[in-house]
C-alpha cells in the first residue's frame, strides 16, 4: 500500500480494510481482486491528501475523517463505505463491538519509538518505561482481537498490541459500514443482518 515509502497511512489502512472485507465476504484465501492496486492507493493519496507525486513536501499524510467522507462519497478502485460511525477508544467494549460487528476498526494513534522499535524486531507493541517520545500519528486497521490485545495491519504486516498500549496511544476510531462486509443475503458473516447493523451503527452515533 506504498507506506512504506509514503506517508500515506490514512490510505493504505483503507486498502487493508478492503482487503480484510473482500477476504472474509469471500470464504477463500484464492478469491480474485482482494487488494487495491498500488496506482488507486497513490491517487487516492494524491486527490484526498493533497500529495504530488515526486514532491517529497507534499508527503504530508492525510485527516481520517476527510478520508473516510471521500471514500464514502467519491470510493477507491471502485469500493466504497456506507456510512462510519466513532465508537469511544477508551471503551474496549466498544471497540471489540465494532471489530465484531463490522469486520474491523479503522483507528489513529500517537507512535512513541518504542512502538518503532518493537516493530523492527518482530515485537508486540507493549508500553515502556521509556517510550522514547512520540514520533508520528499514524492510521491502521484493526480486524482482530484478543483478551491481551489487537491486531492492526501496516507496513505489509500483521502488528499486535496490548490493551495498555491501545489505551495510552490511541485516540481515534471509526466503525465502518461497508457493502463488501454483507453478503448476497444482507447479512455478515455473524449472521447479523444489514438492518440490524444500520441500527446499530445509529446506536453508536446517537
Amino acid at each position: 500500500m506504498l507506506n512504506t515509502e509514503l506517508g500515506d497511512c490514512t490510505i493504505a489502512a483503507v486498502g487493508h480494510a478492503i482487503q480484510v472485507w473482500k477476504l472474509n465476504l469471500a470464504g477463500n484465501v484464492s478469491f480474485p481482486h482482494i487488494t487495491p492496486p498500488d496506482s488507486a492507493i497513490l491517487n487516492a493519496y494524491e486527490q484526498w491528501c493533497g500529495y504530488v507525486n515526486g514532491d517529497e513536501s507534499t508527503d504530508q499524510g492525510g485527516v481520517e475523517l476527510d478520508v473516510l467522507n471521500d471514500w464514502r462519497q467519491q470510493g477507491i478502485a471502485g469500493d466504497k463505505i456506507m456510512a462510519y460511525a466513532d465508537p469511544d477508544p477508551s471503551n474496549a467494549l466498544h471497540v471489540k463491538q465494532a471489530v465484531w460487528l463490522f469486520g474491523g476498526i479503522y483507528i489513529g494513534f500517537n507512535v512513541p519509538q518504542s512502538a518503532m522499535n518493537q516493530n523492527a524486531v518482530g515485537q508486540p507493541w507493549t508500553v515502556v518505561a521509556d517510550d522514547g517520545g512520540i514520533v508520528g500519528g499514524h492510521a491502521v486497521w484493526c480486524p482482530d482481537y484478543s483478551p491481551s490485545g489487537i491486531w492492526c495491519i501496516t507496513w505489509g504486516m500483521r502488528q499486535f498490541m496490548t490493551w495498555d498500549f491501545w489505551a495510552k496511544y490511541c485516540d481515534e476510531s471509526h466503525a465502518l459500514l461497508s457493502p463488501d462486509w454483507i453478503n448476497s443475503k444482507n447479512v455478515n458473516p455473524d449472521n447479523v443482518d444489514l438492518a440490524t447493523l444500520e441500527t446499530d451503527l445509529q446506536g453508536v452515533v446517537s
